[in-house]
């Protein structure tokens, strides 16, 4: 957990210098990013004195950090604006505060996010056993090549495809998201087509690496072992096989999905959907830089997150990992 702890400081203070050391070394001022270059020298100096901006690096980044925990008051004289903690400061162009908006964001990016998982988890891994098991067969040629498809077809081709095929040709579906509580049912309809997206992409590399692994594992003594005891097949495959093959998924599954979580940038993009990718992708343009730390912050906080998950499943999964 202390290791976690640090790592998240040390993304925070890498993230902060980027974003507000970066543009004043381009000869770029962040007070003009927020009050426009058309305003008058004491709007900016007023600005910058509100925003901390003239202070040293390591004091604006304990003033961020102390904001994310307690609060904090933007102030320039008889002008206080206090943001309740915890507070990533305000968009350089709505002036509305960020966490607001990431946390209205984050449940589309997490019911993306989780479909999406379910999917590819379930078809990827299911069509890599198969084609382990029936290697050289015709099936196993065609998941593959499936598979081949998956990894090399973007995501903003296969999801226009989508579109024009099953919402605006054979009307299918209703692309036009609604949260889940306004509609549940207009809300599944909304993100299946995301979903199978998603999950075509990334059961390709889950397919493949299920593939490979059984591959290998079927060939290890201690496989030939328990065929010898007369163990069902189904038994050989799911209790002993399955173990030694969930190790390298659950470590690719860490980085994939605690990088989705931080934005599906292409997929949020091309089906309009309003969450962390979108977001992110809408602050870039503008040159919003609260806004884009913020949505850095969130999807370093959830690789390190899943990363953590993903350490701890290890010992539930394989038992070597609780002896060692």
């Amino acid at each position: 957990m202390f290791a976690v702890i640090m790592m998240l400081l040390v993304v925070t203070l890498t993230t902060f210098a980027i974003f507000f050391m970066i543009p004043k070394w381009a000869g770029s001022d962040p007070a003009l990013l927020f009050v426009g270059k058309q305003s008058d020298p004491e709007a900016i100096e007023g600005i910058r004195q509100k925003l901390s901006l003239d202070d040293p690096l390591l004091v604006q980044f304990w003033h961020f950090i102390e904001g994310l925990f307690v609060g904090r008051d933007y102030a320039n004289g008889n002008d206080v604006t206090h943001c309740p903690a915890p507070c990533f400061g305000y968009s350089f162009r709505t002036e509305q505060a960020v966490w607001p908006q990431l946390t209205d964001a984050m449940p589309v990016t997490l019911s993306l996010a989780a479909g999406a998982c379910v999917l590819w988890l379930v078809g990827g891994v299911a069509a890599g056993v198969v084609s382990a098991l029936r290697r050289g067969t015709l099936w196993d040629r065609a998941a593959m090549g499936v598979a081949l498809a998956g990894v090399s077809l973007p995501i903003y081709f296969t999801g226009l495809l989508s579109l024009a095929v099953f919402s605006y040709q054979l009307n299918w579906v209703d692309v036009d998201y609604k949260s889940l509580g306004d509609d549940p049912g207009v809300w599944f309809q909304s993100l299946v087509l995301p979903w199978i997206t998603l999950a075509f992409l990334y059961a390709a590399t889950y397919a493949r690496l299920t593939r490979a692994t059984m591959l290998e594992i079927m060939g290890e003594d201690y496989i030939r072992t328990a065929r010898a005891k007369g163990l069902r097949e189904r038994v050989v495959i799911g209790r002993h096989a399955m173990r030694s093959t969930w190790t390298p998924i659950l470590t690719l599954l860490g980085l994939d999905l605690g990088a989705l979580l931080g934005g599906a940038v292409l997929t949020e993009t091309t089906y309009n959907l309003p969450g962390l990718g979108r977001l992110a992708v809408t602050a870039i343009s503008n040159k919003d830089l609260p806004v884009i730390l913020g949505v850095t912050l969130m999807a370093a906080l959830f690789i390190v997150v899943a990363n953590l998950i993903v350490d701890l499943l290890y010992a539930v999964v394989d038992p070597r990992v609780r002896l060692g």
